[in-house]
């Protein structure tokens, strides 16, 4: 078990979910129903870990505003470390989702991001924490600079990096990037045709691209139908739980939350898999992206639950 952090960097937001209770109709009204909650992929998956028993660094870009005051407060409380955040003057960012009745995403708006404020000057005046990481995590809202020197840093030190592609636009912008090297990067199957150049709508040629750039491990997400891990000497793949969806919210920074657990335990790929996927099947059994009712004695129990041993 390492007592070396895990470093997240990308987005801390403040999320308004609003839950449909009817069809979703355009020109129209419907009754909703509204949650706030901290939110963004980094930083959903910083403060899932620091409820896991896992030491971990958020580093982020929060406005000087009570949204901010808020996040940082929240943050704080579950045991994420903020060592080199940045506060900027105005307001931070909001993620306003629209969900549908079963509690998947109709669509999603994001305001007042500023994650470009994270640029390699700034990860180089915190060269000494990064060089403290068991892994390095940023979400694709970071600028393609900033991703491109978080590759090159980890092959120069060797800690692993992973690049979580967000959603597709996010992700577009790194179709032409230098990867080599870069340790896991977990797309779902609109994400990964994006993030590459050639044209090919076949999988394995997406897979293959991603290999050839230098990606070491792609985790390939397909929602209700589980996940596959590719290696260049195989592919695991895992089947998903068989739940009742209540909010789709957070469910793949969930993902990599339990991922990233069982590498903290010292697991194999397939057991971190299990215990992510259990992970994501009990965010999407509650509102909003962080699974609050587990701490890790509770949700190693429900890996059993998921996943029987034979």
């Amino acid at each position: 078990m390492s007592s070396k952090p895990v470093i997240c960097i990308g987005a801390a937001l403040v999320d308004e979910l609003f839950h449909a209770t009817e069809e979703l109709l355009l020109a129209t009204t419907t009754d909703a129903t509204v949650t706030k909650t901290s939110g963004g992929v980094a930083r959903n998956i910083a403060h899932q870990l620091a409820l896991l028993d896992v030491p971990v660094q958020l580093i982020t870009v929060l406005g000087n505003d009570g949204d901010g005051d808020w996040i940082k407060q929240v943050c704080g409380a579950a045991g994420v470390a903020l060592d080199a955040t940045i506060t900027k003057d105005g307001l931070s960012g909001k993620y306003t989702g629209i969900l549908k009745p079963d509690g998947s995403l109709f669509t999603a708006f994001l305001t007042n991001a500023a994650n470009h404020l994270i640029t390699p000057k700034h990860l180089e005046a915190n060269r000494d924490l990064l060089l403290t990481a068991s892994y390095l995590l940023a979400d694709a809202n970071i600028s393609i600079e900033t991703g491109e020197w978080l590759v090159r840093f980890s092959r120069e030190t060797g800690i692993p990096f992973i690049l979580e592609p967000v959603s597709v636009p996010p992700a577009r912008k790194f179709k032409n990037s230098d990867l080599q090297g870069l340790y896991l990067v977990t797309p779902n199957e609109d994400e990964l045709p994006v993030l590459c150049h050639g044209q090919s709508s076949m999988i394995s040629h997406q897979i293959e691209e991603l290999f050839n750039r230098g990606v070491q491990h792609i985790w390939l997400h397909n929602g209700k139908n589980g996940s596959a891990m590719y290696t260049q000497e195989k592919v695991v793949t895992l089947h998903a739980p068989n739940i009742e969806v209540v909010d789709c919210t957070g469910a793949g920074d969930g993902s990599l939350s339990g991922f990233l657990l069982g590498k903290h335990l010292g697991w194999s790929d397939l057991d971190c898999m299990r215990l992510a996927h259990s992970l994501s099947a009990e965010i999407l059994q509650v509102n909003g992206a962080i699974a609050t009712h587990l701490n890790q004695e509770t949700l190693l129990s429900r890996v059993d639950h998921y996943f029987p041993k034979a």
